[in-house]
């Protein structure tokens, strides 16, 4: 069984801000798919599917971003998910909008959802798909950027991140991660 999640922050004021862009995509993905995160437990929304026979939980934590593993590694322990099977969606200061890219592990890089998530499960090694988001122009703080929208200049790059990470994600269901990174990376 495989486990995407994107992180984000949960509540109507939120919704379409950069920080937000995992909660997005998995949005996209369930829709795309007709399915629906209706299930609350383990401090999340998920559903539990199946993509051309492979079983996967799509999940959104409701914690909000800092507090992001304390959903994700009750779920795993619940389902028996080893690490080698999730994928973890969150933006990224330091790609532009419209850019997404694969890893296998790394630090958190800052990101306070990724660095919670790094401390309950004890580990780096876990798949992320990070967005581009872009950083702060001018003398806007990290804050206020991440918890705003997208200009109209950023719409389309960004509609077209969301589309490449949701194929990524489905690409992923079905063949190596190696071979994902190798696909999207480029993009």
């Amino acid at each position: 069984m495989k486990c995407i999640v994107g992180l984000g922050n949960p509540g109507k004021k939120y919704e379409e801000t950069r920080h937000n862009i995992g909660f997005m995509i998995i949005d996209e993905l369930a829709s795309r798919n007709q399915w629906s995160l209706r299930q609350k437990k383990f401090n999340g929304l998920f559903t539990m599917e199946r993509f051309n026979g492979e079983k996967i939980i799509l999940l959104k934590p409701q914690t909000y971003m800092n507090l992001s593993g304390e959903a994700l590694r009750p779920l795993m322990e619940f389902y028996d998910i080893d690490i080698e099977d999730v994928l973890v969606i969150y933006d990224d200061l330091d790609l532009p909008p419209g850019k997404i890219r694969l890893r296998k592990k790394g630090g958190h890089g800052g990101h306070n959802g990724i660095r919670n998530i790094i401390d309950q499960l004890g580990t780096k090694e876990f798949k992320r798909l990070r967005v581009g988001v872009g950083r702060p122009e001018g003398s806007k703080t990290v804050i206020d950027h991440v918890l705003g929208g997208f200009s109209k200049e950023e719409q389309g790059p960004v509609e077209e991140s969301i589309d490449h990470a949701v194929k990524a994600c489905e690409a992923w269901i079905e063949k190596p991660f190696n071979e994902v990174m190798n696909d999207f990376n480029v993009k």
